[in-house]
């Protein structure tokens, strides 16, 4: 039978619950509490996945890096200096030719043909030349010939007028023919000197007269030598020692006046030309110390040129090579260039981090003691070269930090390392 509860147990029971019930809520808002104020744990990162380095302190090489080709120093395009049709291609590209190899042959009809007409040009002006020094000549020995006849005749008449005037003075001759006979002789002194100066004159004359010839000769010889050397120049020569790099031109081709034909250079004598990011480019300057690898070997040069102006984002650097290539160097080979701007003695530098400028402010990651955990630290850089970066502030000789991009963990300063 069911025995009624009293109101006292009832009441107990109901203290009880609501006790447990406050105790409960007690509980969880004690450990909400605390759970809140917990910091939460810093994320994990497995060591072989970054890269680290140390700092150091000592001398610092700063330099840039570019890429880039050899190239020879000495490089020839042979252009058309007549009009022709390209009749045979002697070489290709990779020949061996000397300064007077024929590389192509041309043909022009009109060029042979008034290479001919200034032949007969010549021929023609050469004989007139010498048919009027025969004529003049022919000419002066008439002159000479009729001056000598009045001298001969003066003579004569200088002997006559003198037996008179001294057949006059003994009184054996008369006065009258004293006076003819000196008049004569008188006459005759004077043409004799006319015809004396008709000599010189004459030889002045015939000077001028040979020199309008021999003008023309000369005048025909130059044309003619620019016939023939026209026609020479249907035989293109390489014009120096080298290599053929190129052909530009097919048998058949008709070409003009200035059009490329062939390129040659000299592959002894080889260059470096490398393309420096024109950001890095501003403490370059001429003599600078290079090193350029060929991937067979590296050999030492110093920078010779500076273009004016950047191209496509990049500034191009010609290097002198100043030791011997290795073997197997060739034109448009590729090359790798490293240009040395200064040495800093005693500067506190690090590898350069994945993220960095020069004269920038970064946040690197620093190795706590032990190494199994890094925190950020605000960094201040200085000069930089291809693979170090200089420290101003931030961090001190022995310092180890991470170099790996770490944009990933931006929002924490701790990361632990496993």
């Amino acid at each position: 039978m069911d025995i009624p509860r009293s109101e006292k147990v009832k009441r107990n029971k109901r203290v009880r619950r609501i006790l447990y019930l406050a105790l409960t809520f007690a509980v969880i808002g004690g450990a909400t509490v605390g759970l809140s104020k917990l910091k939460p744990a810093p994320p994990s990162v497995e060591s072989a996945t970054v890269v680290s380095g140390e700092v150091k302190r000592g001398q610092m090489i700063r330099n840039v890096h570019g890429i880039g080709t050899l190239v020879p120093e000495e490089i020839r395009w042979i252009s058309a200096t007549v009009n022709g049709r390209i009749e045979k291609r002697h070489v290709k590209p990779g020949d061996t030719v000397k300064e007077d190899t024929v590389l192509i042959e041309m043909s022009n009809p009109e060029l042979e043909r008034d290479a001919l007409d200034a032949q007969t040009q010549l021929v023609a002006a050469e004989a007139e030349l010498a048919n009027q020094r025969v004529q003049l000549r022919s000419q002066n020995l008439n002159q000479k010939a009729q001056a000598a006849n009045v001298r001969a005749d003066y003579a004569r008449a200088k002997i006559m007028s003198d037996t008179d005037a001294s057949l006059l003075n003994e009184g054996l001759g008369s006065e009258r023919t004293y006076k003819l006979s000196k008049s004569t002789a008188d006459e005759l002194a004077e043409r004799s000197q006319i015809e004396q100066e008709r000599l010189e004159i004459g030889a002045d004359s015939i000077k001028a007269q040979i020199a309008v010839y021999e003008a023309r000769v000369r005048q025909s010889q130059a044309l003619y030598d620019l016939r023939r050397k026209q026609l020479d120049a249907l035989k293109v020569r390489a014009g120096l020692n080298g290599v053929v790099q190129d052909v530009a031109v097919q048998e058949g081709q008709q070409v003009a006046i200035g059009a490329n034909l062939a390129r040659v250079a000299d592959p002894s004598k080889l260059k470096a030309e490398i393309r420096i990011a024109e950001t890095q480019t501003k403490d370059i300057a001429f003599g600078q110390r290079v090193e350029i690898d060929t991937r067979n070997g590296i050999v030492e040069g110093h920078v010779m040129r500076i273009a004016p102006a950047p191209t496509q984002g990049t500034l191009p650097i010609d290097v002198a090579i100043d030791g011997e290539l290795p073997r197997g160097a060739r034109p448009d080979m590729g090359v790798d260039g490293t240009i040395e701007l200064e040495r800093l003695k005693d500067a506190l530098y690090v590898q350069r981090p994945a993220v960095s400028q020069e004269h920038s402010v970064i946040t690197l990651f620093k190795y706590l003691e032990g190494g199994k955990e890094a925190v950020r630290v605000q960094v201040k850089l200085g000069r930089s070269s291809v693979t170090d970066i200089e420290i101003l502030e931030g961090l001190n000789v022995g310092d180890r930090v991470i170099l790996s991009d770490t944009s990933q963990f931006d929002a924490v300063s701790r990361i632990r390392l496993n």
